[in-house]
């Protein structure tokens, strides 16, 4: 599995899931990464995340297909 973190700017509480999978190119676009969602392929602190808008804060880890990427403060 290939552990990477995100790091949030001092400035922002929360990173939205569709905007992170863009930034870490795991999707190519945003439409790619509401597919991802909708087809329950991101897990969430350990469950299926279905919120395309869903608020990921420090501490939070999402996994897809071997890929885990830690929330963590800048």
């Amino acid at each position: 599995m290939q552990n990477d973190t995100f790091s949030l700017r001092p400035a922002d509480e929360f990173i939205e899931l569709v905007k992170l999978l863009k930034i870490t190119q795991i999707a190519q676009t945003g439409g790619h990464a509401k597919i991802i969602i909708e087809n329950e392929e991101i897990v969430v602190n350990g469950e299926v995340e279905l919120r395309k808008r869903k608020k990921l804060r420090v501490g939070d880890i999402v996994a897809f297909e071997g890929i885990r990427i830690e929330i963590v403060k800048e």
